[in-house]
């Protein structure tokens, strides 16, 4: 009940908000082509929709938290703050943020990188709305990474 740890999440409840939305727009355009949400089945369109696999690849480093993003400012405030309050809590937080960043990298790997399945020998291009959407979702993140004080002059009601 820190001022630090509830700016922490409130930032990476914003920037989850954002991301996993993202993901999912992801995932359902994926679906819309393959008609199947299995990973196995869904696979390799990295050949056949390659822009689409730079959102899957922003996506996914969002996800991963990875530097510089907002995802990692509010990881870092709530992990230092969990650690004042109890040290061994990094063991599980530690192990939460592993798992995450293994399932993102084996998501995007296989949605993007494998070979591309015999069944899928059509499939339709990207439209303008899925690329305006996935961008709607990735300019507040970069706003937010960019000037951190904007998600802090949110919460200072």
């Amino acid at each position: 009940q820190t001022p630090w740890s509830i700016t922490g999440a409130m930032t990476l409840m914003i920037a989850h908000g954002l991301t996993s939305s993202m993901l999912s727009c992801l995932a359902n355009t994926n679906y819309e082509r393959t008609h199947t949400r299995t990973l196995i089945l869904a696979r390799g369109f990295q050949t056949i929709l390659p822009l689409m696999t730079s959102w899957w690849l922003l996506a996914n480093l969002t996800n991963m938290a990875l530097p510089p993003t907002i995802n990692l400012m509010g990881e870092l405030m709530i992990i230092s703050a969990l650690l004042n309050w109890s040290t061994p809590t990094i063991i599980l937080t530690g192990l939460g943020t592993l798992i995450t960043a293994i399932y993102s990298l084996h998501m995007f790997l296989m949605t993007q990188r494998s070979k591309l399945p015999l069944h899928i020998t059509t499939t339709d291009p990207t439209h303008t709305r899925e690329h305006l959407i996935m961008t709607l979702h990735m300019l507040p993140l970069i706003m937010l990474t960019m000037k951190p004080a904007l998600a802090s002059n949110m919460f200072a009601c």
